[in-house]
């Protein structure tokens, strides 16, 4: 049964939320529990702002529950931790990402997929809690989470670059581990350079990946290769490049969260390829079935190929992930916003107006008066 969060919590706590399908934001004072055991309380420094927000604030999906504070890619600096934490200490800097609870008894979450929890994990926001109260994401200016569900952040890691990671990065990272494209010298294609886009090209030749920029127009051609590294860029509406790139790739990574067609894409992929899935589109996809049994092109028979799909990572791989980027430099293009801004950058947002995520400098620009 849900409850009120002022019936259970008795910690004041102030954010910016939505009270309706509008999806407009604007001041909200609400409460969280106490630090518990195995909790850390953080104070928030940034959070990013995903796509997923926006699908959320708008219903877009279905299930919106309001008020809403949005928010999954936190890093904040630990300033209370439970009796018997012992992963953090205050002063630390750590971050939460899309998940604060699950299971922890299912056999996915016994082999660290949380994500995929049998039971239902619980989001970090727009979900409701083990006490029966509502989530409450990262536009605010703290939050109290179970220390499984917490990650370290490295110290070579940029706090406001780092915390897009906590979605986008995983996001990206997982398939690229799951699905075996992670090993040096196989083809990539990355469709759509966004905010999961662009860090999927910078994880993928941190890998050793020759890597694939897939876009609608050659407006970004020269930021994939220049900037981001990419090794081509092809144009999706040319049929005569897709001729010349049918049956190159290994795999495929598509971070578009709009309805497009996927017939093409799979042309791309070699026998044995694989066709991943990150974006939540709103309309069922159609997919045809014969271009992954056969393509058949100029008396050439390529075919068997895979249709997946993937949604984050559990909290092990998620440390990995960081850690991973710290090695290598990896962190997300931002920009970094206040607060008041995030109605205007949310309008930005939905038309594709940001290189490549905004971030929110929580800490300097919540003002609760």
């Amino acid at each position: 049964m849900e409850k009120s969060p002022e019936e259970v919590h008795p910690v004041k706590a102030f954010g910016w939320a939505a009270k309706d399908v509008t999806g407009y934001l604007s001041p909200f004072k609400f409460s969280r529990r106490e630090t518990g055991e195995k909790d850390v309380k953080l104070k928030v420094l940034y959070c990013g702002i995903c796509h997923t927000d926006l699908h959320q604030l708008k219903n877009e999906w279905g299930f919106s529950k309001f008020p809403m504070v949005p928010g999954h890619e936190i890093v904040g600096e630990v300033t209370e931790v439970g009796s018997e934490v012992d992963k953090f200490k205050v002063g630390e800097k750590a971050g939460v990402g899309c998940l604060v609870g699950s299971c922890r008894s299912c056999e996915n979450c016994s082999n660290d997929l949380e994500n995929y929890c049998s039971k239902g994990a619980i989001a970090t926001y727009n979900a409701i809690g083990h006490d029966g109260t509502p989530t409450y994401g990262g536009y605010s200016d703290m939050i109290v989470v179970d220390e499984h569900f917490v990650v370290h952040i490295p110290e070579n890691l940029p706090l406001a670059a780092a915390a897009p990671l906590l979605c986008a990065g995983i996001t990206t990272y997982s398939p690229l581990r799951y699905f075996g494209l992670d090993k040096p010298g196989l083809h990539i294609g990355v469709v759509g350079l966004g905010g999961l886009g662009h860090v999927a090209v910078k994880f993928a030749k941190a890998l050793g990946l020759k890597v694939t920029v897939i876009s609608r127009s050659q407006d970004k051609m020269k930021e994939a290769i220049h900037h981001l590294g990419a090794d081509s860029y092809l144009i999706s509406t040319d049929t005569d490049q897709l001729q010349a790139a049918m049956a190159t790739m290994d795999g495929i990574l598509d971070t578009v969260s709009t309805t497009h067609p996927v017939q093409p894409l799979i042309g791309l992929l070699k026998t044995n390829g694989k066709l991943i899935l990150l974006g939540g589109m709103e309309k069922p996809l159609e997919l045809p079935v014969f271009p992954l049994l056969m393509v058949r092109d100029f008396h050439i028979m390529i075919g068997r190929k895979l249709v997946g799909a993937s949604g984050i990572g559990g909290m092990k791989e998620t440390q990995e992930m960081l850690d991973f980027a710290a090695k290598h430099n990896i962190t997300a293009d931002v920009e970094v916003i206040p607060m008041y801004y995030v109605n205007t950058a949310l309008e930005r947002l939905a038309r594709a107006d940001v290189k490549y995520r905004f971030v929110i400098d929580v800490s300097k620009t919540l003002n609760s008066e």
